[in-house]
């Protein structure tokens, strides 16, 4: 039994709440890519112009930073039941309301709800998962994140299915939303109760500053996902712009990236259990790099295609093995730990597409992704300290 973590008594217990830990990553994925077929139709109910539209767009961004420091503190008070289950309800209503609120003001303080339940989500389920995968004695930590990902195809694709049959915006989420209350009544009685029994949980405090092996792994993060975050808000401009692919084709890089990230993810867990997690951070940097790398200097379209999916291809499993990596170390309680880590991966996945455009305003698109392939390769070297327990 592993020291302050519920036990998972039985078999069928541990299968349990496996499939609930898997049901609250995919309801989570699906929810979260939901929103983005909306933004047009958010852009045009509001009349408003694209700055304004990314003002609104960063509240979203805001209000996952925002949860995400205090729910670890939340899950060690509450359980993950609670916090996962509140907070996806909530979810659930602000994003029926994104279709209907009222006016700049009322749609910005909803996308801040809506992105502080994610966040809080987002912490306390991966907080699930590490205890689960703890139990268990193998890795499953990619294939969690896996369900992630297909909810993130699904939700975007339903959506606009729903939407091109002739259902308003609002009548879609309706729709989407009713199929996720199912989803989450069905799962929320195996998430965990509870995943510390130290009586120290009541005097935990909300939030602390990351230190020791959390920091490194929290730095490894924000390159990972500023590395993701390159590819989907640059990918379709430097092919339309560097390559000259018709912009109708130029989301094909992303979508290679998608189906690469995706498929490695259910692979994952085999590919950690056999090699390990510090061989899979460490050529994972190495693969997603050479995938900049290739992108960059091989003047070719179906060179910068394979490129992407290279990207994807390496960084599938980085951020799954740097949470658990997260929920194993000893420097800090397990969800302050996990809490930090998410916020500074997230904070290089919001903030970090800007700074591309910054760098890429000064010089180019090629330098910018340059400096990721740089920063990746700096995650592989580090990958033995991050990892190693």
């Amino acid at each position: 039994m592993l020291a302050n973590d519920v036990p998972l008594a039985t078999p069928h217990t541990q299968a349990a709440q496996q499939l609930s830990t898997r049901f609250a990553f995919l309801i989570t994925g699906l929810a979260m890519s939901a929103w983005a077929p909306l933004i047009p139709f958010v852009k045009a109910r509001l009349a408003i112009g694209e700055s304004t539209l990314g003002l609104l767009i960063l509240c979203f961004g805001v209000g996952s930073l925002l949860a995400m420091p205090v729910t670890g503190m939340l899950v060690n008070r509450y359980g993950c039941r609670r916090v996962i289950t509140s907070s996806l309800l909530l979810m659930c209503v602000s994003l029926v309301c994104l279709s209907i609120s009222p006016g700049v003001s009322g749609m910005a303080v909803n996308l801040l709800i809506f992105g502080m339940m994610l966040g809080a989500t987002d912490v306390a389920m991966n907080m699930q998962a590490v205890v689960v995968e703890k139990a268990s004695g193998r890795a499953m930590m990619s294939g969690f994140h896996g369900f992630y990902s297909l909810g993130g195809i699904f939700g975007a694709v339903v959506m606009s299915a729903l939407m091109w049959l002739g259902l308003s915006p609002f009548h879609a989420l309706l729709c989407l939303t009713f199929v996720l209350l199912l989803m989450l009544a069905y799962c929320s009685k195996d998430l965990l109760p509870k995943v510390n029994q130290s009586n120290n949980s009541e005097r935990d405090p909300f939030f602390v500053l990351p230190r020791g092996k959390v920091l490194l792994i929290g730095a490894l993060c924000f390159v990972a996902f500023l590395a993701e975050g390159a590819v989907l808000d640059w990918s379709a401009v430097f092919l339309n712009t560097l390559r000259g692919v018709d912009p109708v084709y130029a989301g094909l890089g992303f979508a290679c990236f998608s189906i690469a990230m995706t498929i490695g993810r259910f692979t994952g867990d085999k590919i950690v259990n056999h090699l390990g997690g510090t061989r899979v951070v460490f050529w994972g940097g190495i693969c997603a790099a050479s995938g900049f790398l290739l992108v960059i200097f091989v003047p070719f379209n179906a060179a910068a295609f394979i490129g992407f999916t290279l990207i994807g291809v390496g960084a599938s499993n980085i951020v799954p093995v740097l949470f658990t990596a997260a929920g194993n170390q000893t420097s800090m309680p397990m969800g302050l730990a996990i809490a930090a880590v998410v916020s500074m991966g997230y904070a290089g996945l919001l903030a970090g597409p800007a700074v591309i455009g910054f760098i890429a305003e000064l010089s180019s698109l090629s330098v910018s992704f340059g400096l990721v392939a740089l920063g990746l390769l700096a995650l592989a070297g580090a990958a033995k300290k991050a990892t190693s327990e």
